[in-house]
């Protein structure tokens, strides 16, 4: 009787582990279908002006339970079709702004303007060519398209980004490359594409639409948030904000951030911030002052209360800092 009950227990042991370990396998294999069903960060366009709208990320770093919805993105629609600027920051994210955007307007999708080969702006893209759009980038983008980092960021975006980004994602170069300006016209609407670069990237374009004054400025304008520096030429980014001004827009699409409809003074948070930087990081880099004391001595007052300042700032500052050291050499 107890080797029988041994023998039947095994047994069911053996059948639970089987058991166990399909329904482990058929719930991974389900997992990036479950994702995709559910909208886990909403997406919902906002009318800017009377053929505009926009849909803006969340204010964080891209992970998976945001779906790398963190940068803003914008369509025109016009008479012969839809024009979308930036392709947001995964496959999935893009086709549920086609999606949202066959709910305003039955055009198709003719052109996609990438501000900058960013990846929270660009892992979309493959969504928006397979629908066969056109896509427009600046031709700097041409080296970090080839680059090692371009595929390493890759490669680890498949590992944070999981499910959203996997090993279908590709990168995908533009069908047409601008130089400093491209005067693209569809529908009777004129789109001025005005390369900005280097700044927040050497390959930054912006997109002002006349007939609506609407500028969208990429990552070169953020607001109500700490801007990403990077590796970005501030010098000349402060100098694109002051180009910027120039296009006499009255509404502005921000990179990240909610809409501006008052561009002047939202672009001045941009400004002022990366100001500070290079005057506070250049002096300390002319004196030959270490770093972590030089930062630790910063009031930073001005800036902390807004979002990402304890995620960004440090690095932003370190950044700022090498290249005034750069500078002052």
């Amino acid at each position: 009787m107890n080797d029988g009950f041994f023998c039947c227990a095994q047994a069911l042991r053996r059948v639970s582990i089987r058991l166990g370990l399909f329904l482990s396998f058929a719930f991974t294999a389900l997992l990036p279908a479950l994702a995709q069903a559910a909208d886990l960060v909403p997406m919902k366009p906002v009318q800017v002006t009377p053929s505009a709208w926009y849909v803006e990320g969340v204010s964080a770093l891209g992970s998976s339970a945001n779906q790398n919805f963190i940068s803003n993105a914008g369509f025109v629609v016009t008479p012969e079709g839809v024009v979308v600027i930036d392709a947001l920051g995964s496959p999935a994210l893009a086709e549920r702004l086609m999606a949202e955007i066959a709910k305003i307007t039955p055009q198709p999708v003719k052109w996609v303007i990438v501000t900058h080969y960013h990846a929270d702006h660009i892992y979309g893209l493959q969504a928006f060519q397979k629908a066969g759009a056109r896509i427009v980038a600046h031709r700097a983008a041409r080296e970090y398209l080839n680059s090692e980092t371009a595929r390493l960021r890759l490669e680890a975006s498949r590992q944070d980004l999981a499910p959203w980004i996997d090993e279908n994602t590709r990168l995908v170069p533009p069908d047409e490359w601008v130089d400093d300006e491209r005067r693209l016209r569809l529908g009777g609407v004129d789109f001025v594409i005005k390369h900005l670069g280097p700044a927040h990237t050497p390959e930054d374009l912006a997109v002002y639409v006349p007939s609506e004054r609407l500028l969208f400025a990429g990552d070169l304008v953020f607001r109500s948030r700490i801007p990403f520096v990077g590796q970005a030429d501030s010098g000349h980014w402060i100098q694109a904000l002051d180009v910027l001004l120039g296009f006499d827009a009255t509404v502005v699409v921000p990179g990240h951030g909610p809409l501006s409809a008052e561009p002047r003074k939202d672009m001045q948070l941009t400004r002022d911030y990366l100001a500070y930087l290079r005057k506070t990081m250049g002096e300390a880099a002319r004196n030959l002052e270490p770093f972590e004391s030089a930062y630790e001595a910063t009031d930073w007052s001005a800036f902390e209360a807004l979002p990402l300042f304890k995620v960004a700032n440090r690095m932003n500052a370190y950044n700022t800092y090498l290249l005034m050291e750069r500078e002052s050499k």
